[in-house]
């Protein structure tokens, strides 16, 4: 019986503010000295009242508006009750019915879209700290700020997943609010999946949840694993149970840690410490006309100068790439040969801006590009390389790489972009 897979997101990332969410206390946690960057109110001790970090509510709505969100004028904070031994308060300030943003979107390579339900503030836990059979307790990312973002269950495979978890890490780090580093936990993955027979439009009535997976290899994993086993269950007569489960990566299997919650579970109820919050539209307009460059604009930007787009997502995907790309194009050469030049920077010089435009003159604006001396020798390597040239008419795009360096032999000062233009046109 063919299954389909049923995927939705649920992405937190920690904000790089000064400060924690409701507190003065550092939010910079990692690799400091256990509880180390506390206070009464990331502790949570009696009487101690939250005063919420504007900056992140900013950072907050600003991430929403580069989804495409909605956002509501007027929201408020609530607390989610459940008891956890690195949760201080017995509750975590969160939102619920009225979250800052709302309905947004990613639309993917291939066209598809990718509903964005919601992208909700609320505060960090602390962290536990397993040591044989102990268990420790860190509160020193307690009240960090935190960003979700959550999906509708859009995605059926894990290219499409994989695909939207990296736009959504490069839109953060473009933003600059997050370094959504994955092995330092700033962003943190929790896959919603689920599998239903292929023709079915009905949502399953289970979902597992796997929690807190670090990397995109693991991710895939994961996925991968949970919908074998969920289809196992469901071909053998049992529905699998609605739970969170966590991914152990050594032996490459999801396993159970607790029944899934649903929000009746969590009592919500507005936080009373906090007063509800009101935006104008003015302040939202404002907020949105100071969004940078992101990634699905420099994408098109480059496409439009004649970039390929495998390079220039290459370029838009990665924020200092793309910080370097404008540093060449400032140094005079065009948009085609500066992604060219930054997709092939030797690593002994790739942070030394200097050393990159010297390299790069040397590499091209000294270069043969004269395209009769060109043609003749271009024509002599193809007819020496018959089976390379089978490889690039087969899709093979790296091979015509080879030729280059053939030539290359013949005139080491060769401009090389000209030297693959006039492959190409004779292949």
């Amino acid at each position: 019986m063919p299954w389909q897979t049923v995927l939705g997101f649920e992405v937190h990332a920690e904000l790089a503010t000064n400060s924690k969410m409701f507190c003065g206390c550092p939010a910079d946690h990692f690799g400091k000295v256990p509880n180390s960057q506390t206070c009464p109110v990331c502790l949570g001790l009696p009487g101690a009242l939250p005063v919420p970090n504007k900056k992140a509510i900013e950072w907050c709505i600003k991430l929403g508006l580069s989804l495409g969100c909605e956002i509501n004028l007027f929201s408020k904070f609530d607390r989610k009750n459940y008891f956890y031994p690195d949760l201080p308060k017995g509750y975590q300030i969160s939102q619920y019915d009225i979250p800052f943003c709302k309905n947004g979107q990613v639309e993917l390579s291939s066209g598809k879209i990718i509903r964005i339900t919601r992208v909700h503030m609320e505060e960090d836990t602390g962290k536990l700290q397993h040591s044989g059979d102990k268990t420790l307790v860190d509160f020193n990312r307690s009240g960090v700020p935190l960003v979700e973002i959550v999906t509708e269950p859009d995605f059926d495979n894990t290219d499409d997943a994989t695909e939207y978890l990296k736009e959504l890490q490069s839109v953060i780090r473009f933003l600059g609010i997050s370094s959504a580093d994955m092995e330092k936990g700033s962003m943190r993955i929790e896959a919603n999946i689920s599998v239903r027979k292929v023709g079915d439009t009905n949502l399953p009535p289970f979902k597992v949840e796997v929690k807190n997976v670090n990397s995109f290899r693991f991710v895939k994993k994961a996925i991968d694993y949970e919908v074998t086993r969920q289809i196992e269950l469901m071909e053998s007569g049992t529905t699998p149970i609605q739970e969170t489960r966590g991914f152990n990566e050594t032996k490459g299997v999801t396993v159970s840690q607790r029944s899934k919650e649903e929000a009746k579970d969590y009592r919500y109820f507005p936080e009373p410490d906090i007063p509800p919050l009101v935006f104008t539209a003015d302040q939202v307009l404002k907020w949105k006309q100071q969004l940078p460059i992101l990634p699905p604009t420099i994408r098109q930007n480059l496409i439009s100068h004649g970039v390929s787009r495998v390079k220039a997502a290459l370029i838009a995907s990665d924020f200092d790439r793309y910080q370097m790309y404008n540093k060449v194009i400032q140094s005079g050469f065009d948009h085609v040969r500066s992604v060219d030049i930054i997709s092939n920077i030797p690593p002994d010089i790739a942070t030394d801006l200097n050393k990159i435009i010297s390299w790069a003159k040397d590499k091209y604006e000294t270069g043969v590009s004269d395209v009769n001396q060109l043609e003749v020798l271009a024509k002599k390597i193809i007819a020496e390389n018959p089976k390379v040239v089978l490889d690039i008419k087969a899709g093979k795009t790296q091979a015509l790489f080879f030729l280059v360096g053939q030539m290359r032999k013949e005139i080491p000062k060769i401009d090389v972009p000209t030297a693959q233009n006039i492959l190409k046109k004779l292949i």
